[in-house]
């Protein structure tokens, strides 16, 4: 019996559903399997009072510190976090909380590795607690993690000496693999785990009807992502602005609602172009499925899983150079890579809209990308990392 300890701050919680959504359903893939029982602790981080009763936190409060999530036992410990200290101080106040909630957790269940699954703060911490326990220590790199807390300058240190302290490392793509790599992490602790795709739920449906069921009949583009900057979603609204009787739907929340609904203004094209707000990932399948083009132009990525999920419904991808792009678009059938700039987009967009590619031949893309696959690798690595620790203890 395999027994995993899934730490992650990047988790679903009743309070944000689709919040770490792939990294529930790698959990429950693993979780599944004959061999493997898991514990999940996701820890949520709030400031102190009085902030974190502000509304972006206090849909978290209420959540319980302990439950039972489709049959895994999850853990909700909070940590305190300092708002405009750049992160620098979130792994020590996690480790305040985690080392005796993880010395109560192995009373019962003896685990026999660590799997941070998001490298900040979660990484940094990992490594510390594996060390406290003797257990080897796991920890995967998926976007922003390393792009963002692996290059500011509070906690890139932190980021630097947790991969290269790791008994093993995943990453999301190739291209994030380099990434780690440029950054001073050994290339030979890294291994590329791909993301998986719900094949039976994202599938090529009735284009038309799903159209009309959103209350449009031309063509139709659809952006997914956060409403921030990284995701570009300006550059394919002025796209779309710019290619009559196209329609733009961006499903997504955050802090840019209210540039990106200038920008739309703007455009002179508000009567086609939408921000729908968070959709639940449950209901994505519909919208990818409408789509003639799913559209993102961000600035950086591990490797989108809304570029997946888009392909195995169909619908071809219009995406930049970012993160393991070049590892999903790798026929014509898929998309187009293109750099970020709106003449480029509507330019492939418009491409796509003339002369669409057959469905079958863009969901072929993604048929490799399955969940047992994703599983399956997870249980083999982590098995091994746990078989190689039992050695160095009984050598010890």
């Amino acid at each position: 019996m395999l027994r995993v300890l899934t730490l992650s701050t990047l988790f679903p919680d009743a309070s944000r559903p689709n919040f770490g959504v792939f990294v529930g359903r790698q959990t429950l893939g693993l979780a599944r399997l004959a061999d493997v029982d898991v514990q999940v602790v996701a820890p949520i981080g709030v400031p102190p009072w009085p902030l974190g009763h502000l509304p972006h936190y206090a849909a978290r409060l209420p959540l319980p510190d302990r439950e039972t999530w489709h049959g895994i036992q999850v853990w909700r410990p909070r940590f305190t976090i300092l708002p405009g200290t750049g992160g620098r101080f979130h792994v020590n106040a996690l480790l305040r909380r985690l080392r005796p909630l993880l010395a109560e957790i192995k009373r019962d269940f003896p685990f026999d590795v660590i799997d941070a699954e998001f490298f900040f703060p979660d990484g940094p911490a990992a490594i510390a607690l594996g060390r406290h326990f003797g257990v080897p220590v796991s920890i995967k790199a998926r976007g922003a993690d390393i792009h963002h807390w692996g290059k500011t300058t509070a906690t890139a240190r932190q980021v630097l000496r947790a991969g290269q302290a790791a008994d093993g490392l995943l990453a999301v793509s190739q291209a994030m693999r380099a990434d780690m790599i440029a950054l001073g992490m050994r290339a030979e602790a890294i291994r590329v785990h791909h993301t998986g795709v719900d094949l039976d739920r994202f599938v090529p449906i009735d284009r038309a009807a799903a159209k009309m069921a959103l209350g449009l009949s031309g063509p139709l583009i659809v952006s997914l992502g956060a409403l921030i900057p990284r995701k570009g979603h300006d550059v394919v609204i002025r796209a779309v602005a710019s290619l009559p009787g196209v329609s733009l739907l961006i499903a997504g929340e955050g802090p840019d609602r209210t540039v990106l609904e200038a920008e739309i203004a703007r455009s002179g094209a508000a009567g086609r172009i939408r921000l729908l707000g968070t959709v639940p990932h449950g209901d994505l399948h519909r919208l990818l499925g409408a789509a003639d083009v799913m559209a993102l132009s961000s600035a950086s990525e591990g490797l989108a899983n809304a570029w997946v999920e888009s392909l195995a419904c169909g619908t071809p991808i219009v995406v930049t150079a970012a993160g393991g792009a070049a590892e999903i678009v790798d026929s014509s059938s898929a998309g187009r890579i293109v750099p970020v700039e709106s003449g480029a987009f509507a330019s492939a967009i418009a491409s796509l809209l003339a002369d669409p590619p057959p469905r079958a031949a863009t969901r072929a893309a993604a048929e490799r990308f399955t969940w047992e696959a994703n599983s399956a690798g997870l249980y083999d690595y982590l098995a091994g990392l746990a078989v190689a620790g039992r050695a160095r203890q009984s050598k010890g």
